[in-house]
């Protein structure tokens, strides 16, 4: 899977998940700010990748986390381990 793909199956995947127009995903936006996430819903997030990437991310993966760049990053590596 491409980073390109990554990244477009992912903003499809969050836009519908926390019910957000898919254009104010951008690669600098906030991840936690754009969607208002709390800690629950960072399991919401988890489950996710899960589901749509067969990856498994945990907690420590996610403190350098910001920005919905540092994401895809994030499961590009996870992708291609």
């Amino acid at each position: 899977m491409t980073k390109e793909e990554i990244i477009e199956k992912a903003r499809t995947i969050l836009a519908e998940e926390f019910e957000i127009d898919v254009d104010t995903i951008t690669p600098d936006a906030s991840l936690k700010d754009t969607l208002g996430l709390d800690s629950l819903d960072l399991v919401d997030v988890v489950v996710l990748a899960q589901q749509n990437f067969g990856v498994t991310l945990t907690g420590p993966d996610f403190v350098d986390v910001k920005t919905f760049s540092d994401f895809y990053e994030l499961l590009e590596k996870k992708i291609n381990a």
